[in-house]
């Protein structure tokens, strides 16, 4: 009897060591998403579902119900800043995205419930944001559960959710003009001066384009066969609806560019801009 138990004991022990060591695909593997955007960066981390032949939204994930908007624990979202999303402000942190998905429109809820395994342990009173979207059809499926952050600028971004023929688009803005301006500024009067960067920054968020143009110009001066350079103050003159500065600048960003690995892209492209002026007259 002695040596039944001992026989009995060593097999339990192995299969015990074999399940610890034993790791199966997951239906839903866990995923996450890092992407710069502003002066921070934005994390994503959720459970990617499937669709394994079932019908999605309506049948496996009803209308008009709290979804976890994944699988698994809660899905959730971190943000490096303050930022506005869905024309709410939310403070820089980390919270769990819920969503009410409908036929024509789409709830979504930032909760404080990280800790929450997917809906068990929401409470409406940890909400911190709530608003509707419009969902989008897609023509072709999705299968597994996707969340991205696309259509980046300086300052405003998309969260983006596919799955199945729906798309769902979350607009995020970062609150940081005022501050950004403010530390250009200060970078300004520092020895390092960043002209190039901040006349650029001013360029692609159509701001102060009179500061870009004198910065670009103080930029030029210490690198004067700098064809970008040059072909950013084409694009700032043009903004401007300076024909001959911006015809000027555009045909010295191609003649310093000659011989260069980026000849063509730059020819190209400054090329276009002489012609747009060419064909107004």
């Amino acid at each position: 009897m002695k040596k039944l138990s001992l026989l009995l004991f060593a097999a339990a022990l192995s299969t015990s060591v074999f399940a610890q060591d034993l790791k199966l695909p997951a239906l839903s593997p866990n995923a996450k998403i890092s992407q710069d955007f502003s002066t921070s960066s934005i994390e994503i981390t959720y459970s990617r579902p499937s669709m394994r032949g079932r019908k999605i939204f309506g049948e496996l994930v009803a209308y008009g119900n709290v979804w976890r908007t994944g699988a698994n624990s809660a899905t959730k979202v971190k943000f490096g800043e303050d930022v506005t999303i869905g024309g709410q402000p939310v403070k820089a942190g980390e919270y769990a995205i819920y969503t009410i998905p409908g036929a024509t429109e789409w709830e979504i809820i930032l909760n404080k419930g990280l800790g929450n395994w997917g809906t068990a342990g929401y409470d409406k009173a940890d909400d911190v944001a709530r608003f509707k979207v419009a969902p989008k059809a897609l023509d072709k499926n999705v299968n597994t559960f996707t969340m991205n952050i696309g259509n980046i600028t300086f300052n405003s971004c998309n969260l983006e959710m596919m799955w199945e023929k729906t798309k769902v688009i979350i607009p995020v803005k970062a609150n940081n003009e005022e501050r950004l301006s403010a530390s250009i500024d200060k970078a300004i009067n520092n020895p390092n001066i960043p002209y190039f960067q901040a006349a650029n920054y001013y360029y692609e968020t159509d701001q102060h384009l009179d500061k870009a143009m004198t910065y670009v110009d103080k930029a030029l001066e210490s690198n004067p066969k700098a064809f970008w350079m040059w072909s950013l103050k084409a694009r700032i003159a043009q903004k401007q609806n300076n024909k001959a500065v911006a015809i000027e600048a555009a045909q010295k960003s191609m003649d310093a560019a000659k011989g260069s690995a980026f000849e063509a892209e730059y020819v190209n492209n400054m090329t276009r801009i002489i012609n747009s002026y060419n064909k107004k007259s």
